[in-house]
């Protein structure tokens, strides 16, 4: 997959491409669909993503940047693997961000010219947000560019409630502590990416050995202990993943901690990615250090049952 930038990177596209635009954090099932009419339409030039990296709310309203969900490396790999050829990273700078939707349309009609441009029916684009898909329609009848909608996608979250997929509703279900319906919402786990760093060893003084994790520009799920899974050279290790303050030591620090179920080995320095399954409890004071170990246990018990869980596996998928 082929990587430009900025503007002059969408201008440098090979002519006749199928482009499609937008945020895409997260690469979740409404993503999904647009890729697949994207590949639906593929044709020689191939398949291209122009993604805005980072959020453009970082520059004009940092106070409401929403938490990213796949950092770039992810969200590249990902791309890849879905077929998309070249990706242009729009960064937030003042010659994007004050584009108007028309100077906008323009360098795509003029200098750009796709084949195909596809879009989910909630696209805006341009300076404060000015363009819609009203618009792009509007503006596509006079223009060899031809615009292909895809349709928003429903699915039926573990309550039975139908609801249309979206980041921030991701967002949402993950900052409640609801992994599975995160899951069905992107059509796998919702992946924890970390680098193992040092911590206070009160897992292995306890007997149950974790990797402290140090998790970086990309959201925290809710407080609690989850059942997980962790990938190390091939092997797939049921995880018991906690995040929160260990409020039995009273320490208050914020910490991802991950209990390898039997893995032994040193991890310091490796990047982990830990995939979120399902919950397990909140996070709570414990009377003392053997009730605590006695839940732990109770815990890992819950977490080599249930690790194998399908996460990803929709009640329902409605288009």
């Amino acid at each position: 997959m082929q990587s430009h930038h900025g503007i002059e990177g969408l201008q440098q596209l090979p002519p006749g491409v199928v482009l499609t635009i937008g945020n895409f954090d997260g690469i979740h099932r409404g993503h999904l669909a647009i890729l697949d009419l994207a590949n639906q339409k593929r044709n020689s030039p191939g398949i291209a993503v122009a993604t805005f990296e980072p959020h453009p709310f970082t520059v004009l309203r940092p106070e409401l940047a929403p938490p990213r969900l796949t950092p770039l490396p992810t969200k590249q790999a990902l791309l890849k693997s879905l077929g998309v050829d070249h990706l242009v990273i729009l960064p937030p700078t003042p010659q994007v961000l004050n584009l108007t939707a028309q100077a906008f349309w323009q360098i795509l009609n003029d200098q750009v010219r796709p084949a195909h441009l596809i879009e989910g029916e909630s696209f805006t684009f341009g300076k404060n947000r000015g363009g819609s898909i009203a618009l792009l329609k509007h503006w596509s009848q006079t223009s060899d560019i031809k615009l292909d909608i895809a349709p928003p996608v429903q699915v039926a979250l573990l309550d039975m409630h139908v609801v249309e997929v979206s980041s921030s509703l991701i967002r949402w279900l993950l900052i409640n502590g609801r992994a599975r319906d995160a899951a069905i919402c992107l059509g796998r786990p919702y992946t924890l990416q970390g680098t193992v760093i040092e911590g206070f060893h009160r897992g292995q003084q306890l007997g149950f050995p974790t990797a402290n994790l140090n998790c970086t520009d990309q959201l925290i799920p809710a407080e609690g202990v989850y059942v997980a899974r962790c990938q190390i050279e091939g092997v797939i290790y049921p995880t018991a993943l906690s995040i929160g303050t260990l409020p039995t030591f009273e320490v208050g620090q914020f910490q991802v901690e991950a209990h390898l179920i039997g893995f032994t080995g040193d991890l310091y320095g490796q990047t982990l990615q830990v995939e979120l399954i399902d919950w397990v409890r909140e996070q709570r004071k414990f009377p003392n250090i053997d009730a605590l170990k006695q839940n732990i246990e109770t815990d890992i018990t819950q977490v080599r049952h249930r690790s194998a869980l399908p996460a990803a596996d929709p009640i329902a998928t409605l288009t």
